[in-house]
């Protein structure tokens, strides 16, 4: 069982997940911005934290960039559903910054759970 963090302007895509991720065990926390993700990841320190990359208000990419900074062994899984661009530039680009795992949406929930167990197993 690990801590998650959920990271993503809907409000429904936020709920899938929490009880996914409760359904498998794990305890699931969320915001629905970066600036609020990064005081949460700060207050909780959880194990995994599932970024959305297009969110208003502050990107996916620059909340990855703070939360390196802050921890440069954050473990983070980007989604994206590529907005108005292509969602493999987005992913690719959360990769290179330092995600370990990028996922195109809509994302499949078992693939999803099976690598926050992965990334816990790393942890």
């Amino acid at each position: 069982m690990g801590k998650v963090l959920v990271i993503d302007d809907e409000e429904n895509i936020r709920n899938i997940f929490k009880r996914a991720l409760e359904k498998a065990n794990h305890e699931a926390i969320v915001a629905e911005n970066g600036v609020i993700g990064e005081q949460l990841y700060k207050q909780d320190r959880p194990d995994v934290i599932i970024l959305d990359i297009l969110m208003p208000d502050q990107e996916g990419i620059e909340t990855i960039l703070n939360l390196k900074a802050f921890d440069s062994n954050v473990k983070i899984i980007a989604i994206s559903g590529g907005g108005m661009g292509s969602a493999n530039y987005y992913l690719d680009n959360a990769v290179k910054l330092g995600a370990s795992y990028a996922m195109e949406k809509p994302v499949v929930i078992s693939d999803l759970i099976q690598k926050v167990e992965k990334l816990l197993v790393y942890s």
